[in-house]
């Protein structure tokens, strides 16, 4: 993975940290995940890739008795991890790790449970999907996010816009065949809802921009940046429901 630039990194703290959540979703919507799952061992190992700032981290501690391995790349992240565990007494369930999800250096067949939402992507959808199978224990379980298109046609729009930041997204009923294809059984799925883009994600993101856009006004690569998530936002309130993300709940057969 390439080295991120030390302006976007600063760029990426200022608007992604303070916020909930670093990409859509909620505590419910996690939940539902967790509840697709089959039985777990009493204390699993659990791998939260891309964990952000650990909305979601947060909630898996609560619904297992096991480990959790927080990794992400940045360190503005993984600090507010480290922050909500130390407060909550749970550094002994829950570490943090700074990985690129690409160079992830955990041994085959490691964990009873990956979780992803939301970041899959960065790896290349396909690829993550097979690093993660060998990464899981034979009867091991992934439950990831991922960016789908809910129709063949979408809007030419949307297209357009996704072409730049995504352009391997794939209609959710082909993410479903990748993930057989990768060797995985998919148990369940379903869409995030609409309020999942915006209660703990969109809406904080349009409070924080026009401060940044003062901080930032003589950098023209951060201004772009928050014209980029501006223009995303518009993309979203016109089209959710061409596109969005699908949560599905898969598990690596046990033989």
């Amino acid at each position: 993975m390439e080295e991120i630039p030390q302006l976007v990194q600063q760029v990426m703290a200022d608007q992604y940290g303070s916020l909930p959540r670093q990409g859509p979703g909620s505590p419910a919507s996690t939940r539902k995940a967790f509840s697709l799952l089959g039985p777990l061992p009493e204390r699993p190992l659990v791998l939260d890739i891309g964990c952000g700032v650990g909305a979601q981290t947060m909630e898996l501690v609560k619904l297992t008795s096991g480990h959790i391995i927080a990794l992400d790349i940045f360190d503005w992240a993984l600090d507010r991890v480290a922050e909500k565990v130390v407060g909550a007494g749970l550094a002994d369930r829950v570490h943090t790790t700074k990985q690129s999800m690409d160079a992830m250096d955990f041994r085959e067949q490691t964990f009873d449970l990956i979780w992803s939402e939301g970041a899959l992507y960065i790896m290349g959808f396909g690829n993550a999907l097979k690093t993660c199978r060998a990464l899981l224990k034979p009867g091991g379980y992934l439950a990831a996010s991922e960016l789908c298109w809910f129709s063949d046609d979408p809007p030419d729009e949307a297209m357009a816009f996704f072409e730049a930041g995504y352009p391997d997204m794939k209609t959710m009923a082909d993410s479903a065949r990748l993930i057989s294809g990768s060797g995985l059984e998919i148990l369940g799925h379903f869409h995030l809802p609409d309020r999942d883009w915006w209660d703990d994600y969109y809406t904080p993101m349009s409070k924080v921009l026009p401060a940044l856009r003062v901080k930032y006004a003589d950098s023209p690569d951060a201004i772009a940046m928050f014209d980029d998530t501006d223009a995303e936002m518009a993309i979203h309130k016109k089209y959710s429901s061409s596109y969005g993300y699908e949560f599905f709940v898969c598990r690596r057969p046990a033989a």
